[in-house]
């Protein structure tokens, strides 16, 4: 087992919160990722690494390598390794102490509780003490961030985020199914029904007026109705560019379950009960 090495499945914009957190606490992270992220955050998570070979965010660097034996060598540099592997096979190599489901499914996607000394889920899907040792709460509202050690999260809402009154209506979605193109840019000022894509010969157009805090990459094949980005009616610039809020509570509560199981005699898995 590698003492300070965890595994993030996921490495959209709230599972970057928790690989920023951990990196900057000392541990070595890896990332597992699909061949095409459908992340729409991209500017805030290391998933896009799969894309443009390297992320940075606030700092921490990730690069994307082809094999685990490339891990030690940007380990080496203070780097994260970004690996594509959506079933998590590589954790059988690298023998992990964490391992963390952040792939936000709302559904468990494969991790069980032998996949390493401390298995971690992020919200729906999991349940505390079957599949998981703990579960990380990613609702809105006063639970956000608590750590369950028995039973699962909060049924998942279903609904956006409010921001200025904003929930649904800030959304943008895709009009049709098929290849997604994009004529703007996240960090773009964009007004109301504007033009800032389109799938074949549909447009994709804002359904506000705001700066566009999330685009998915372009060439992404989609599903009609699939989410493919969002608008921020506040139009701060550097929200576009900076950790969430929400991705921030739920990486404390991904440490301070890592902590509280690593703490005492070292019978990891004898205290998941507390």
């Amino acid at each position: 087992m590698n003492d300070r090495l965890v595994i993030i499945r996921g490495g959209g914009d709230i599972a970057s919160g928790t690989i920023h957190r951990l990196v900057r606490c000392g541990y070595r992270v890896v990332v597992l990722e699909t061949e095409q992220p459908t992340v729409i955050r991209r500017t805030v998570a290391y998933a896009n690494a799969i894309f443009d070979g390297d992320m940075t965010i606030e700092g921490i660097k990730a690069m994307k390598v082809d094999h685990v034996s490339q891990c030690q060598k940007v380990w080496d540099k203070g780097h994260v390794p970004v690996l594509v592997d959506p079933k998590g096979e590589s954790t059988q190599v690298l023998k992990p102490l964490v391992v963390v489901d952040a792939i936000l499914a709302k559904k468990n996607l494969g991790t069980t509780m032998n996949m390493a000394p401390i298995v971690i889920g992020l919200g729906p899907g999991f349940e505390a003490g079957r599949d998981v040792h703990a579960v990380v709460e990613t609702n809105r509202g006063h639970y956000l961030g608590r750590v369950i050690q028995e039973g699962p999260a909060m049924t998942n809402t279903g609904i956006p985020g409010n921001i200025d009154g904003y929930s649904w209506e800030r959304v943008i979605r895709a009009p049709k199914a098929g290849i997604v193109y994009t004529e703007a840019h996240i960090g773009d000022v964009v007004e109301q029904e504007q033009c800032i894509g389109h799938i074949g010969d549909t447009p994709i157009l804002a359904p506000l007026k705001g700066v566009i805090r999330g685009l998915i990459h372009e060439g992404i094949r989609v599903t009609e109705g699939f989410k493919i980005g969002d608008v921020d009616p506040r139009g701060t610039l550097d929200h576009c560019f900076s950790i969430s809020d929400k991705a921030r509570a739920i990486a404390g509560g991904v440490l301070e379950a890592i902590l509280y199981f690593e703490k005492g005699d070292g019978s990891m898995n004898k205290r998941t009960e507390g």
